[in-house]
């Protein structure tokens, strides 16, 4: 018996947000924002407050932590970057900050003998959906009726429905000096690997898997596409990788974004500038196009701006800087900040 979600299930009352401290509220704006983990979060908890409808399109290579055990033990999509979208998308009211923070809630457990209990770090946000899941047969279904339990602002929606594999290629020094490459399969070990070397290459595989045709819906029929910020090899290029979705974002008719990492040089990016960052977007998908790209003045310093431009110019974009930093957090990006920043970028690519 197939299930459907009419509405958002009438468990309380729910005080919507007041809006006029940003004062760029569209309400007949819609938004597709493609990512990933903490990345996605800061571009969901920003698109909230300006945009009438948000979709948002979650990578599934995930293989570590929580996500990774459940993956294993019940060959499901790995939740947890769904879970993430869901939680940022709940209003800011004590309704939403309470399944927001119940969403994101990991049990610590009791050691036996050294090692920690089964449900040890496991999120119970993960658990809901993997229930759901179970519970409706569909991965589709089971978010929808998660996000009206949550009164979230937005729809989340798997990139696919198969469980997906990253694997890449990593350059590093070996013990004789000699340039190695690493083969290494797995998100998780890719992350890991590529701290001590260099991406050189990436896929997903299996490489025909099909794209979910409500996200590809959501990117034909959108104003605007936003991409990033997030781990750059495995929450943002995983978007371009997959061929029905990228052809997709290359021949939509909405308008295209792109938001930079607040720290170039990460875990995954060793020593890589932003404009080799935006070489690399370039180099998997030479046809996808920007119309902006959003960067903190502080991730490209002035010696380095130039050399950015011409990046972005050839993606066909114009650069938007705008401080989106939190002052009180390292390497976030200010939900209220980054919001004022998406509705310049907006107004001026419009106008």
């Amino acid at each position: 018996m197939s299930m459907h979600v009419t509405g958002q299930l009438p468990l309380a009352p729910v005080n919507r947000p007041e809006r006029a401290t940003i004062g760029h509220y569209a309400p007949n704006l819609s938004v597709t924002a493609l990512g990933g983990g903490h990345g996605l979060y800061a571009t969901l908890s920003a698109l909230r407050l300006i945009s009438g409808e948000i979709t948002a399109v979650v990578t599934v290579a995930d293989d570590g932590g929580s996500s990774g055990v459940i993956r294993q033990e019940m060959d499901v999509l790995p939740p947890g970057d769904l879970r993430m979208a869901l939680a940022a998308l709940c209003d800011d009211t004590d309704w939403g900050r309470t399944w927001r923070d119940t969403m994101q809630h990991r049990f610590k457990t009791a050691t036996t003998n050294g090692d920690p209990g089964t449900l040890d770090n496991h999120a119970l946000g993960n658990l809901l959906i993997v229930a759901l899941w179970e519970l409706l047969g569909d991965p589709v279904d089971g978010l929808a009726w998660a996000g009206a339990l949550l009164g979230a602002r937005g729809v989340v929606l798997p990139m696919s429905t198969t469980p997906m594999t990253i694997s890449g290629t990593v350059l590093g020094d070996g013990d004789d000096g000699r340039l190695t490459q690493r083969h290494v399969i797995g998100q998780d070990r890719l992350a890991k690997t590529a701290a001590r070397g260099r991406v050189s290459h990436i896929e997903l595989s299996p490489a025909d898997a099909p794209a979910t045709p409500q996200a590809l819906k959501a990117i034909d029929s959108t104003d605007w596409v936003i991409l990033g910020p997030g781990s750059w090899y495995t929450s943002v290029l995983p978007h371009l990788l997959l061929a029905e979705q990228r052809a997709a974002l290359a021949q939509t008719p909405a308008k295209r974004c792109l938001v930079m990492n607040l720290q170039p040089s990460t875990t995954e990016t060793v020593g890589m500038s932003a404009a080799e960052h935006l070489s690399v977007l370039h180099y998997y998908a030479p046809e996808f196009r920007l119309d902006v790209i959003i960067a903190d003045p502080t991730v490209v310093t002035d010696d380095h701006r130039d050399e950015f431009c011409q990046a972005a110019e050839k993606l066909g974009a114009t650069v938007v800087f705008s401080k989106v930093k939190d002052e009180h957090r390292d390497n976030v990006h200010d939900p209220l900040r980054l919001a004022v920043a998406f509705s310049e970028a907006f107004d001026s690519i419009a106008s």
